[in-house]
């Protein structure tokens, strides 16, 4: 059965936007002090205003790429719905907490490591275990923002026939 393009691009979207207004306004509440756009961004470039805005912009395509992986699921699944996507949302904030997070020093060309401080290129602070470097909130909106993700999307996407 092939994707409904139409709904995976409504959903994805929506579900995104919602995971990027918990994580943004999480750190503007100064509960976290991790910023998606700029740490995405600066993959990228060393200007910071520039960088939130790249980062933006990669979060967004990030997000509509991962719908695609939730609505194969789905169909692999045979259904979709606010539960399953709750699930598989849970399942990628763990993976990012627990895999990507400790990862990101050796990806990201301007962040320091546990291992090594910070250089001159190298000033980003490490995520550290479960992203607690950046406040000890953080995991719990990294949980909160990727659940409410898997949840709208489950919710909204629509299986063809359905």
């Amino acid at each position: 059965m092939k994707p409904d393009w139409g709904s995976w691009l409504l959903a994805g979207f929506a579900a995104t936007l919602l995971l990027t207004t918990i994580e943004a306004g999480s750190q503007q509440a100064r509960l976290t002090r991790m910023s998606i756009p700029y740490l995405l961004g600066s993959m990228f470039t060393a200007g910071r205003e520039r960088a939130k805005l790249v980062g933006f912009v990669v979060h967004l395509v990030n997000g509509q790429i991962f719908a695609l992986v939730y609505v194969a699921l789905f169909h692999a699944w045979g259904a979709a719905g606010p539960w399953r996507g709750l699930l598989l949302g849970v399942i990628h904030a763990a993976v990012v907490l627990l895999l990507v997070m400790p990862l990101l020093p050796s990806l990201h060309p301007r962040m320091a490591s546990e291992e090594q401080g910070p250089t001159v290129t190298r000033q980003l602070e490490p995520p550290g275990p479960l992203a607690l470097h950046y406040g000890a909130s953080t995991p719990f909106f990294v949980l909160l923002g990727h659940a409410a993700y898997g949840l709208v999307l489950g919710a909204l996407y629509k299986l063809p026939g359905a």
